[in-house]
């Protein structure tokens, strides 16, 4: 709808600028007479055909007169009689702009609209996390340490989803395990309709000036990913967000040496991201390992000034309640007040195993034991990669009959075409090296990616350092082989049997 800022003067829009004399009629708006201020013209006298005496009403309701002449016309500003307001404005761009700002206001009138546009049922706990704990904090300076099953990733996306209607955020970036990314990108899209986009090699190379974090308003990015690149820290550190969220933040950890302290990677990383960020939220069912100096060490993260040094002699710790909050699985309840999680009761279910599998069993045990003994032998960097492959072999071996066999002939027919390059004189490609890699970072692969590396390293590793070792190791792996052949095809797995 169309609205004159002089609602006295053409409602509609329409007005003459420089009018003759003659357009000035009894009901006529005029600006220009009295400067900027609209008047309406009650009455015209004229004199001769060059002047005339006019009588105006002004917005006050006071009537006074004038004369005016021809010299005059120039400054006045005629507008078409109407309306004060004439309603002819486009309807349906006034019902589109009175929604938007309707929804732009709407979380004063529902202060849990999250919940309402989100495909969630949330529990009392996470609404008190998200509109008790968290949000009436500003800025937000917090460690969300909820046990596992709670239900993190839903009271992370509720709060950022609350901030979005109540137009404080636009830039939000996750930090997460490699793991975990597909995940997040998942029950974002899927329960609050966030369209994040994961941050990859191929994302950096197809932003423009190679800075994604410039360009993508709504990111996820790997913790190792970013720890390890020099360069993408030095363009994270460029950036500003509105919002910084870090699942399994525990990992960002610093330890005490003596009086030294020794800051990992992944924790410059945390330090650099509290920085960049105005709302910091950190995430982690294990926040304290048992050492109070690391735990404040951690803290620090989230605030320097208060938490950051060792602590004093006598001090047992730190009061962290107005920064964390940590709810165990036992007082997670349900609306009507019942425990969320039964009771866990852990029992063993003891099986013994067949005497084919128990052959099978003692047969590849031997098989990993004297390979792992080789590996020691060789030591650096390509017997960390054989004890690690073997040690993947003991676990399939565990897994079941179909698992260990599989491994077990893949095994074998890398060995052999190893063995044809290097007694045709052509050197075998170096197999997949692990020695960079611990726990937490396997981790941090995605479960596609993390599997494809154990098969490239279980299927390709070996201790064997001559043509004759080699040989060795595959005729003992084709007996290994037909022995898992005959366990498979007998058809009888314990294990699943008493499961």
């Amino acid at each position: 709808m169309s609205i004159d800022r002089h609602p006295v003067l053409a409602p509609t829009g329409v007005h003459e600028v420089g009018a003759p004399l003659e357009r000035l009629v009894p009901g006529v708006q005029l600006r220009g007479l009295l400067g900027d201020e609209p008047v309406t013209v009650v009455a015209v006298a004229w004199h001769g055909d060059s002047a005339l005496t006019l009588t105006y009403r002004n917005a006050a309701g006071r009537v006074a007169e004038q004369l005016v002449y021809r010299d005059d016309e120039p400054r006045l500003i005629v507008g078409q009689p109407g309306r004060t307001f004439s309603f002819d404005g486009d309807g349906e761009l006034f019902r589109l702009v009175s929604e938007a700002r309707r929804i732009g206001l709407a979380h004063l009138f529902d202060p849990m609209l999250a919940l309402s546009t989100s495909t969630v049922r949330p529990l009392p706990h996470q609404i008190q996390a998200v509109y008790g704990d968290m949000l009436p904090r500003l800025p937000l300076r917090f460690l969300l340490a909820d046990d596992p099953g709670a239900g993190k990733t839903i009271m992370a996306g509720l709060y950022i989803k609350e901030l979005m209607l109540r137009g404080d955020l636009e830039r939000c970036l996750v930090v997460a395990p490699g793991s975990l990314v597909e995940q997040w990108q998942d029950e974002l899209a899927e329960k609050f309709g966030l369209s994040f986009s994961i941050l990859t090699r191929e994302l950096v190379q197809a932003s423009l000036g190679g800075d994604p974090f410039r360009e993508r308003p709504l990111l996820i990015a790997r913790l190792d990913q970013l720890s390890r690149s020099e360069e993408l820290q030095a363009r994270l550190s460029e950036s500003e967000w509105d919002l910084v969220v870090v699942d399994e933040a525990h990992r960002m950890s610093a330890h005490y040496f003596g009086n030294e302290l020794q800051e990992t990677k992944r924790y410059r990383l945390g330090k650099l991201l509290g920085v960049v960020t105005r709302h910091l939220l950190l995430m982690t069912a294990t926040p304290h390992a048992g050492k109070e100096q690391d735990f404040q060490l951690f803290l620090a993260l989230l605030d320097a000034d208060r938490f950051e040094g060792r602590l004093r002699d006598g001090q047992h710790g730190v009061d962290s309640s107005d920064v964390m909050r940590r709810m165990i699985k036992e007082k997670l309840l349900t609306f009507d007040g019942k425990p969320l999680f039964p009771e866990r009761r852990a029992s063993t279910v003891p099986y013994a195993l067949s005497a084919e599998e128990a052959d099978l069993y003692e047969e590849v045990t031997h098989y990993v034991s004297e390979e792992m003994n080789r590996a020691d032998q060789v030591g650096g960097k390509r017997g960390n990669t054989v004890g690690f492959a073997l040690t993947i072999l003991q676990r399939r071996l565990a897994s079941s009959p179909e698992a260990i066999y599989q491994s077990l002939v893949r095994r074998g027919k890398r060995l052999r075409q190893r063995l044809d390059l290097e007694r045709s004189g052509n050197v075998a490609a170096p197999s997949v090296e692990v020695s960079a890699y611990d726990d937490d970072d396997l981790d941090d692969l995605a479960a596609g990616e993390r599997e494809e590396l154990e098969e490239a390293i279980v299927d390709s590793a070996s201790a064997a350092t001559t043509i004759a070792e080699l040989e060795r190791e595959i005729r003992e792996l084709i007996s290994l082989e037909e022995l898992a052949r005959q366990v498979r095809n007998g058809g009888r797995d314990v294990k699943w049997q008493q499961l």
